[in-house]
């Protein structure tokens, strides 16, 4: 990843007259739209399936949508694009890219700038999406939760592109992929309908299509995300050295397909591998390793073991940055 410089100092904007709160913006509302519909949908799926059942079609067609996002999320956006963990033909650079899209979690270029500086600063002041931003008590934590999983997407002033990702804004191809995110939420929603109306000659086949592998996929593939940031630097194991508080979370491996070995992540950010202990299931470094077989990926950033025997350390306590011998001294 490329040096960032220092984040400008931005001033405070000036409150509106009275104390008024400002109305939301159009990008807020969409955000609100796309974060609630899903929601709502994911609400209705178990109503849904306990009295219509769920078909072999829509099963299938939710889980390879699945797949495809959140793999681009996983391998696409974080791990190449953002950590630069392995290097891709152009081809695949570009699938990668349409692919993380396909989650509906924001342009590609304003996902990495936001994730590059969460980064920087990781569980300090400056952090993005820290679940410790408002304190450690029961209340600020709650509350640092909820911005950590979602509230901070509500914020207006996302991280410069110009600043945190000059390299991937130098890419025309991947700029188009950026401006063209509304294209591909579209595709993302539209493309299993399509597909289940094919597959079931039925426009009932269509909407339930629509439901599971668009809204009900969507609404999973984002939570499973967002629990990255909320729960895994909330709690979890710290079987190695980080600045911050991130952990290691098993249950949300096999979902997250091994993002939330969490704690390695952060202690060696540039590793194509995050789950690097015996027993850590990591379904992106599998994909990665068959890209680099085929010839598709190379300069892969695979774990050194004496890498990770500089970086580990005594379990900490969750949340403290403490091992668990200093917090009984």
């Amino acid at each position: 990843m490329p040096e960032v410089p220092e984040a400008p100092q931005i001033p405070d904007a000036v409150p509106p007259l009275g104390g008024a709160r400002p109305w939301p913006t159009t990008e807020q509302v969409l955000i609100g739209v796309f974060v609630a519909v899903p929601f709502l949908a994911l609400l209705a799926a178990v109503p849904l399936a306990w009295r219509n059942g769920l078909s072999p079609t829509d099963l299938g067609l939710a889980a390879a949508f699945y797949l495809v996002s959140g793999l681009g999320i996983t391998v696409g956006f974080h791990r190449h694009f953002t950590h630069g963990s392995f290097k891709a033909r152009r081809p695949l650079r570009v699938a990668l890219a349409v692919a993380g899209s396909l989650a509906v979690q924001g342009p590609l270029l304003t996902w990495v700038a936001d994730h590059r500086k969460h980064h920087r600063y990781s569980d300090r002041d400056g952090d993005p999406h820290s679940p410790w931003r408002y304190g450690r008590n029961p209340r600020a934590l709650a509350k640092g939760m909820f911005h950590a999983h979602l509230g901070w997407l509500f914020d207006t002033d996302h991280a410069p592109v110009e600043q945190y990702a000059p390299d991937l804004e130098r890419d025309p191809a991947l700029r188009l992929v950026s401006r063209r995110f509304g294209a591909l939420v579209a595709l993302s929603l539209t493309l299993p309908a399509l597909l289940g109306l094919v597959l079931t000659g039925t426009w009932a086949g269509a909407a339930t299509a629509f439901f599971w592998a668009g809204l009900v996929r969507i609404c999973l593939v984002h939570h499973v995300t967002w629990s990255i940031n909320s729960i895994c630097h909330a709690t979890g194991s710290h079987p190695f050295r980080s600045r911050d508080r991130s952990g290691n979370v098993w249950w949300l491996a096999p979902l997250s397909f091994g993002e939330s070995w969490h704690n390695l992540h952060h202690a060696d950010p540039t590793s194509a591998r995050h789950g690097v202990l015996t027993g850590q299931l990591d379904a992106s470094a599998r994909l990665i390793r068959w890209f680099e077989r085929l010839g598709w990926a190379y300069d892969v950033r695979w774990p050194e073991a004496g890498r990770v025997r500089a970086r580990r350390q005594e379990a900490r306590e969750p949340g403290t940055g403490t091992t668990a011998r200093e917090s009984r001294s």
